[in-house]
């Protein structure tokens, strides 16, 4: 039995939040995915396999964006264009990575946006 590797644990976290966490067209998933450079963010009707609306700091308006700020700026575009395909309320799945830094901060900017969850 070897150690778990950081890449196992966020897997098995990932698979563990998967099991409850499930969006519909009313609600649908906020899901986050990140790299050491970049982060990302999804609304996913789960239902229908569908993404409603996506964003990320590769964007050229988040150009030149330190990693934190620019996090919380894509939670406020996904949240506007979220608003735009008519969704209010979403479920948040954090992907397996921790509720803290720029996940943290991403939520708070799709909060402030006006996103609930």
């Amino acid at each position: 039995m070897g150690q778990i590797t950081t890449r196992d644990a966020r897997a098995r976290r990932h698979r563990r939040v998967r099991g409850k966490v499930h969006g519909t067209a009313e609600r649908p998933r906020l899901s986050v995915s990140r790299s050491n450079l970049r982060i990302y963010a999804q609304l996913i009707d789960d239902d229908k396999g569908h993404t409603v609306a996506a964003a990320g700091s590769h964007e050229p308006a988040l150009k030149g964006l330190a990693k934190g700020p620019a996090a919380g700026e894509v939670g406020k575009l996904i949240a506007e264009r979220g608003k735009s395909a008519g969704v209010r309320r979403v479920v948040f799945d954090r992907g397996g990575y921790l509720y803290h830094g720029r996940v943290k901060s991403l939520a708070d900017g799709a909060r402030e946006a006006g996103l609930e969850f």
